[in-house]
């Protein structure tokens, strides 16, 4: 069952905010305005599509705040001889389960312990300080779908923004690009390196997907790697199910709805299918 948080306000949230705000209204009553005419049938075309990705956009951002990663219950205990659950992740030293000092819990599966949001946390990828929350298992496809709008929104506002530069518009006059110049510049300063950056960081995530792995996973096992290779022994991600099926496992079965914030497929995080295992969902 997904759970919800209640809103902390953050200098970072703020900032993503005030952002977003400002891109979508220079983008609509700037660029497509000076390009193709606000009221035009273009510009009204543009206009819409480009506030319906804004809206998807903020709408992902205000879920992925709002929706809680995913809490390990007070009654977890690990059952060593359960037959179907092949995989019991350990601590490095000493052999033993895995358990929380500061949360006194045992840690599931994929699970660790956030210093900032001061408890465990299921399938944790990383703590996001744009976001004042965990990513994790309840919200990391929502986190997904939304960085996924963010690059359609920044990509499809620069190119609304160079063509209101470089085409001649309707409303071509020295006096109108002398009064926007200053919202052209902030917007370019603000776009350019976003663009990339969010294009970067969906890439990484979605090779992250394709391999089953967290941000926090794939930092150790870059060190399980090495010290495997040191021994003569070769390190294979234990939840690596095949591309097509790593990928199912987070945007779901149902390729339409890969782009909606929809999370009824992840189960209850406490358990994930290894390729050891004879049934097919996770638990």
């Amino acid at each position: 069952m997904k759970a919800t948080r209640g809103c902390r306000f953050s200098f970072h949230v703020t900032v993503v905010a005030l952002a977003i705000a400002y891109i979508y209204f220079s983008t609509v009553f700037v660029f497509i305005d000076q390009w193709l005419g606000l009221w035009s049938s273009p510009g009204m075309l543009n206009a819409v599509l480009f506030s319906v990705v804004a809206l998807f956009c903020i709408f992902n951002y205000a879920l992925a705040i709002y929706t809680d990663p995913g809490r390990v219950p007070s009654s977890f205990v690990p059952d060593v001889e359960d037959p179907e659950n092949t995989v019991q992740e350990i601590k490095r030293k000493g052999g033993n389960l895995r358990y929380c000092q500061k949360c006194s819990l045992y840690k599931p599966p994929r699970a660790h312990h956030c210093r900032v949001c001061n408890r465990c946390v299921l399938r944790m990828d990383h703590h996001c300080v744009w976001m004042n929350n965990c990513v994790g298992h309840a919200n990391y496809k929502i986190f997904f779908i939304f960085v996924l709008y963010a690059v359609i929104a920044c990509i499809y506002s620069l190119v609304l923004l160079v063509g209101s530069i470089t085409i001649d518009s309707p409303k071509d006059d020295q006096q109108s690009e002398g009064s926007y110049r200053t919202v052209y510049i902030i917007s370019g300063l603000l776009l350019v390196p976003l663009s990339l950056a969010l294009s970067v960081f969906l890439g990484w995530h979605v090779h992250l997907i394709l391999q089953n792995k967290t941000t926090i996973e794939y930092q150790e096992g870059v060190r399980a790697m090495w010290l495997a290779e040191k021994g003569g022994d070769v390190y294979s991600h234990p939840y690596d199910l095949g591309a097509y099926e790593n990928l199912i496992s987070v945007l779901g079965p149902k390729v339409f709805y890969w782009a909606c914030p929809t999370t009824r497929h992840i189960g209850s995080g406490l358990r994930y299918r290894t390729p050891f295992d004879s049934s097919s969902t996770s638990r």
